[in-house]
């Protein structure tokens, strides 16, 4: 009946009450209830905007009836949505707009605002990084979306944020910007904020710190915090806490959780360095003329590598449940040693690759691991892992499984001893090798093989070209 009642109002007509019974009392209770609906759905066109919003839709060209005015409301809803979509950055005054965390990958959730690099009032064009955000695996960049000047920021350093948390404010004139520093704008907050409402809150906190307090000395010190995993050691003079990074404490838990897992076994071999030094320095001004890069010891182990990885797959392999799932490529992760951590950025389909390929795509993967431009595509994944712990001067190791793989090799640094050739005692290029493998899914004879492979295959690298 409402309907009816409507659709006539808003053609301006009248309404015949055949089915009303002409009594002024139901007309005027009819009338009230319509009026009611009108202001509820005025009063839903309000809550999309601003108050003079409502007073903008009434001068378009329509009554102000009930059909018309829930049409009104749903132009004026669709169109806040697509301003809301069209400039995510924007505020209300046009001339703000928003730096928010950005997309930091599919495993990554939330990250620790590590720093700021720039300071509020100082200058910042398109795309210009003003804060790191430090996740479990890189570091990255928050940009400014506009070029402008920092009006303040809005997060602080070492609080965990998650993609799309608004961290800084840009004004895009650059007005009403007075230089502040992040310092000094943290103790604005902290002089202008706790005012009554953190008095008041700090009233029903006498009452229960007495029973806390009551048994300490009232010269003693506050007793260290302690995590609930883990009791944290007293203060000491000359020691200092600092707090671990995501990423160290990411590398902790997976080499943790590596030992837990893994039935690790390592074995060793030595392998004569004298031939493969022998072709890098006779041939290594010709590859750096042809190909732009320098001929590495490294390319020669990744070959020797993908060699034994291909005569034994199941060192490629890895146990998924009750199930073993073998892999027709190899991804060869090089474990990189940066300042801030060990990253491990990855070589895919390096089966494929020559000398050059490869000697390129570890000096592209390791320049970006230490600038800390590295992303997380670039480590995700890998099927065997190589070590080098031989550039730091390691003469041996026993390096741990990067999981999910099934294994990994440790190259060392390589050392002049005495060996028997031909039934002569000569001075001779040595190196040691270890391979540590999951004994759950390898036995002994396919890692023994494996580390005779790389040997052979790096004591004469000519068996490559013949592929024997």
């Amino acid at each position: 009946m409402f309907g009816a009642v409507r659709r006539r109002i808003a053609s301006g007509g009248s309404y015949s009450s055949k089915k009303w019974n002409s009594s002024q009392t139901r007309s005027a209770v009819s009338q009230k209830k319509v009026s009611s609906i009108i202001e509820n759905e005025a009063v839903l066109i309000q809550a999309q905007g601003p108050a003079h919003k409502f007073g903008q839709l009434a001068f378009l060209g329509r009554s102000l009836g009930l059909r018309p005015v829930r049409e009104l409301a749903f132009n004026y809803q669709a169109e806040a949505s697509l301003q809301k979509w069209g400039r995510p950055f924007s505020s209300e005054s046009g001339d703000l707009v928003d730096a928010v965390v950005p997309y930091m990958g599919e495993s990554i959730t939330d990250g620790t605002l590590a720093t700021f690099l720039k300071n509020p009032g100082d200058r910042v064009e398109v795309d210009e990084a003003i804060a790191q955000i430090e996740t479990d695996k890189v570091t990255i960049d928050v940009t400014s979306p506009e070029a402008g000047v920092i009006q303040k920021f809005v997060a602080k350093e070492g609080e965990t944020v998650e993609p799309g948390t608004k961290i800084a404010v840009i004004s895009k004139s650059g007005e009403g910007v007075s230089h502040v520093a992040p310092s000094e704008k943290v103790d604005e907050k902290t002089s202008t904020v706790p005012s009554p409402s953190v008095k008041e809150k700090q009233v029903p906190k006498a009452e229960t710190t007495p029973v806390v307090e009551k048994p300490k000395a009232p010269s003693s010190p506050p007793p260290p915090k302690r995590s609930a995993s883990e009791a944290q050691l007293p203060p000491k003079d000359g020691e200092r806490r600092i707090p671990m990074t995501r990423l160290r404490k990411r590398v902790a838990t997976r080499l943790k959780d590596s030992q837990n897992t893994f039935a690790m076994l390592t074995t060793f071999n030595e392998v004569d360095m004298t031939n493969l030094m022998k072709l890098r320095s006779e041939y290594k001004d010709a590859f750096v003329e042809k190909h732009g890069v320098k001929l590495g010891l490294m390319s020669g182990f990744v070959k020797a590598a993908i060699s034994g990885l291909q005569n034994q797959p199941i060192i490629n392999a890895v146990i998924d449940g009750d199930d073993i799932i073998y892999r027709d490529y190899i991804d060869i992760s090089i474990a990189v040693g940066t300042p801030k951590g060990l990253v491990v950025p990855v070589i895919r389909n390096a089966e494929k690759m020559n000398f050059a390929e490869i000697e390129k795509g570890i000096n592209t993967l390791a320049k970006k691991a230490n600038d800390g431009s590295i992303s997380i595509d670039e480590m995700a994944g890998g099927t065997f892992t190589i070590s080098n712990g031989g550039v730091y001067g390691s003469l041996l190791s026993t390096p741990i499984i990067n999981p999910p793989q099934s294994a990994i090799l440790g190259m060392h640094s390589i050392v002049s001893r005495p060996m028997v050739v031909g039934g002569s005692v000569v001075p001779r290029p040595m190196m040691y090798i270890a391979l540590t493998y999951d004994h759950r899914l390898i036995d002994g004879r396919e890692a023994v093989f494996f580390l005779r492979r790389i040997k052979d295959v790096v004591e004469d690298p000519r068996r490559l070209l013949l592929d024997i």
